[in-house]
């Protein structure tokens, strides 16, 4: 039998809060995080706007020293991971170090780091290249950190899979404690990507919207007049636990992570097939993890990019898995609200689920103005919050490369 896994910490860095409690405050106030770029001078660029972390303070996390060599992205992890630490009511002495893990992934590293070196080599020459830069920037490293400040000593690296980094973080970290490699793991993602090279890249190859007149509406998953997603950034992280770890201890318990599907399209470098059927895959995978059915589903937190190309094949999937159970479901995006934090993505949208399952609401998809047809007739929770009975969730993630993760959490019961 595997062992059951429980959530018992959550922790949270975003452009709409700097904690769990703003964040999910802000999502379902239909706050949004877009804005005009303030990290570098975006005058020459097409895009000029992205979903910004907001006055993030490393030095409440970390000493000077030590926010000095480290990439935002790493800072970010760390704030999330003592937050999630926290909350789940762990402190050294309270846990056996050599069964408790750290996963957390980032979809692009210390980019930011990389760029401005490259910028003193092409500058100063080679001897000038800092010595931290390597383990400043290299995408493993948020996740050695976080083991290092937290003390665990068990399994510990990073996943890398694009959009769906920190949903497979989540699904690893699942089955890590099932097999009993690990009582306690940390688990998520991180990004900070908010740099030229990732805005001009990403806007070159036309992914990114251009409403540079209006950024806070930018991101409109689902609407007919989407066009294209808005960079985000942050961390989320999520304590899981074996439940008699958790008992044992007398843990909160937000939920379970019950199902973990994950699959490849081996279709395009950044395309979908029709229909997403990778997608489809993954959901199916996940609710037969879960021992669950699609009737079982309440909510879908879906992918939901605010692309033409995702919206329409996301929402067909959906449809194709559920079938006649479609029509009572809610689906929502909530990057709509903080935009595609690539990474990270996965894990704040779990923490979406876990939030919507304790507070029995369903996050809005906000800036959905006009319906699209290709997107069929799916609820997609428009622009203010549903309350309604919630039983089990499934949130999706898909990423450049054909990664697709679909993870099903549900509400714990003893």
């Amino acid at each position: 039998m595997k062992r059951r896994v429980v959530i018992t910490g959550l922790g949270a860095v975003t452009s709409v809060g700097l904690d769990v409690a703003s964040t999910w405050r802000a999502l379902l106030d239909g706050a949004s995080g877009g804005g005009p770029i303030t990290k570098f001078d975006a005058a020459r660029f097409p895009v000029r706007f992205a979903c910004e972390v907001k006055g993030f303070d490393p030095l409440q996390y970390m000493d000077r020293k030590e926010a000095k060599r480290s990439d935002a992205y790493t800072q970010y992890a760390v704030a999330a991971s003592l937050q999630a630490m926290a909350d789940a009511g762990l402190s050294a002495g309270s846990f056996d170090p050599e069964m408790t893990g750290v996963i957390v992934g980032s979809g692009v590293g210390g980019l930011k780091s990389f760029e401005e070196q490259h910028d003193v080599y092409r500058e100063l020459g080679p001897s000038k290249i800092s010595p931290f830069f390597i383990p400043t920037f290299i995408a493993d490293i948020a996740s050695g950190v976080v083991s290092m400040r937290v003390g665990a000593k068990g399994p510990n690296y990073a996943t890398i899979s694009a959009c769906s980094t920190s949903a497979h973080a989540i699904g690893d970290a699942m089955r890590t404690i099932q097999y009993g490699d690990a009582d306690v793991m940390v688990c998520g993602g991180a990004e900070a990507s908010v740099t030229p090279m990732a805005i001009g890249g990403f806007a070159n190859m036309k992914a990114l919207s251009e409403r540079n007149d209006d950024p806070a509406r930018a991101s409109r998953p689902f609407d007919k007049d989407r066009d294209g997603f808005v960079m985000g950034e942050g961390a989320g992280i999520l304590i899981l636990e074996a439940l008699e770890h958790a008992q044992a201890r007398g843990a909160r318990i937000y939920g379970e992570v019950v199902g973990y599907g994950a699959t490849g399209d081996a279709y395009h470098l950044t395309g979908q097939p029709e229909e997403h059927e990778g997608l489809q895959r993954s959901m199916r995978r996940a609710l037969k993890d879960a021992g669950l059915t699609t009737a079982d589903i309440d909510y879908v937190n879906a992918h939901g990019t605010s692309t033409p190309m995702n919206d329409p094949n996301e929402a067909k999937a959906i449809m194709r898995v559920f079938g006649d159970d479609a029509a009572r479901l809610s689906v929502s995006s909530t990057k709509s609200a903080t935009g595609h934090m690539l990474g990270a993505a996965g894990a704040i949208e779990a923490i979406a689920c876990i939030l919507a399952l304790r507070d029995q609401v369903v996050p809005p998809t906000i800036n959905y103005a006009t319906p699209d047809p290709d997107c069929g007739p799916l609820d997609f929770t428009p622009n203010t919050p549903k309350s309604r009975v919630i039983r089990a969730a499934l949130s999706n993630s898909a990423g450049f490369g054909g990664h697709n993760v679909s993870l099903v959490i549900r509400q714990f019961v003893a």
